[in-house]
């Protein structure tokens, strides 16, 4: 577990020396691949699931109806809504490079993309189903059998939805971040106060969580190391993290560390989404992981870098 030492001054600026370039490209953050290696015939067959209603109970909510393509992979709630309008319980995480993710879900409950799909399937507040239903629904479409016989060798079944989808969602990779660029020698791709952001990410603290290809999503972290982010407001379960699957008491408010790749477009924030505004995320971050209070001018800074992490849609393979 990380460690990080409070600070009670304003500001986090100590030099406003820009780091070399060398130090930009061998840090602690890599850029992202123009594309990954998949499958081409289990993409096709996860793209048409991805968008299918028949994965729910009442035919009513897709796996792009939280995680809109249009959005950055997200639907923009505070928390997910369901079939018959159930409400979740936590903020749906972006579906895009979620290939690069050592687990799945806030509590990191599944190990795989392939264990991931299983869960909003059969939760009652999200799709409501059984596979038991599903399954025969898609077994009755000659065209989704098809490519399940063209991808897998087999007619449509749970094993073939679940490998399919997550297939699919390997392929959803955004490439070509303004970040990306530079960190590949663009010089000229970030603005002066994007690389003064830069800079402060790091001297702050904030790449000690937010690290690797997703700038995040490679650990587990407490939420509120050097302050009370759950202040003012009752703890509800699905704000104990990690600690619901292992029950053990350091793993309370602990989180899978999310990815800020595309977080300019994915508000709101948080397991809970209860942080409207990037520049608001900043602050919380600040002062509960890190003890410091920010210069508005350093948030801004810090902002600026953060929404040079905004890639482009990789069209998935033929």
């Amino acid at each position: 577990m990380l460690v990080l030492a409070a600070c009670d001054v304003e500001s986090s600026v100590a030099t406003n020396i820009p780091p070399s370039r060398s130090e930009d490209i061998s840090g602690p953050i890599q850029p992202l691949p123009a594309r990954v290696e998949t499958n081409a015939k289990k993409v096709r067959l996860g793209q048409r699931l991805f968008f299918d209603k028949r994965l729910s109970r009442d035919g009513s909510v897709a796996c792009a109806s939280c995680h809109s393509l249009d959005h950055y992979g997200v639907d923009n709630r505070r928390v997910a809504v369901g079939i018959d309008g159930h409400l979740g319980n936590v903020n749906a995480p972006t579906v895009l490079n979620s290939g690069f993710n050592f687990r799945q879900f806030w509590d990191g409950r599944a190990a795989s993309l392939e264990e991931q799909v299983g869960g909003p399937v059969t939760n009652p507040a999200e799709m409501g189903a059984r596979w038991a239903e599903v399954i025969p629904r898609l077994q009755g479409d000659g065209e989704i059998n098809a490519l399940s016989l063209d991808a897998f060798g087999v007619p449509i079944n749970e094993d073939v939805v679940r490998s399919a989808l997550a297939e699919y969602e390997r392929s959803l990779v955004t490439p070509d971040a303004p970040f990306d660029r530079y960190l590949r020698g663009d010089a000229n791709a970030l603005s002066a106060e994007a690389r003064e952001g830069w800079r402060l990410f790091r001297q702050i603290g904030c790449a000690s969580c937010h690290q690797g290809i997703n700038i995040g999503g490679n650990m587990y972290a407490t939420l509120g190391v050097m302050g009370n982010y759950f202040e003012g407001r009752a703890i509800e379960p699905s704000d104990l993290g990690l600690f619901n699957r292992t029950g053990r008491e350091q793993d309370r408010y602990k989180f899978k560390v999310p990815s800020l790749r595309n977080v300019a477009e994915t508000a709101p924030y948080f397991h809970d989404g209860r942080i409207d505004t990037l520049e608001d995320a900043v602050d919380v971050m600040a002062r509960t992981q890190l003890g410091l209070r920010l210069r508005t001018e350093d948030r801004q800074h810090l902002v600026a870098f953060l929404k040079s992490l905004t890639g482009k849609l990789a069209e998935p393979a033929p």
